[in-house]
């Protein structure tokens, strides 16, 4: 079997409606518009978003102020007591192993680290933001904080 012999199933497909072709063709003459009014007539159908008059659905919604920030960095967070949860102890915490535990979405996202919790094991972190009682809380553990640097792509073309 080939493409040019594939056919459509019997009553599958139904011709167009040709209107506007005669009044013995039964869509004659008014070609199914109705006699005359606005929607009988051929030129084009009105403003767009015009509702005859009536408070228009774009003028009744409230206006959107401000602008999105096309550089802005969100920071995936994810808290101690997972960590301590999932990670042995004088394991090397990076975006990479966060990846390979579950608790990150996307290996490249960044990564702040928030004191949620307690954590009783040695861990070495390797991260991009982590919030001060973190910072306490993993070194009191006997672990250790690396920032890491994050680029922002600030080439992107304007819209």
């Amino acid at each position: 079997m080939k493409l040019h012999d594939l056919r459509p199933d019997e009553g599958a497909t139904r011709n167009r409606k040709r209107i506007g072709r005669g009044t013995g063709s039964g869509r004659g003459k008014t070609a199914g518009r109705g006699t005359k009014g606005q929607n009988a007539r051929a030129a084009n159908g009105g403003l767009r978003g015009f509702e005859g008059g009536q408070l228009s659905f774009l003028r009744r919604l409230p206006r959107m102020r401000g602008f999105n920030n096309r550089f802005k960095v969100t920071y995936t967070p994810v808290n101690l007591d997972k960590m301590g949860e999932r990670f042995e102890a004088d394991a090397q915490v990076t975006p990479a192993a966060l990846f390979d535990t579950g608790l990150l979405g996307n290996s490249k996202q960044p990564v702040v680290v928030l004191a949620r919790g307690e954590i009783d094991k040695p861990l070495h972190l390797q991260v991009h933001r982590i919030s001060k009682s973190a910072r306490e809380k993993v070194e009191a553990a006997g672990g250790t904080v690396d920032i890491l640097p994050f680029e922002v792509n600030r080439n992107l073309p304007r819209s």
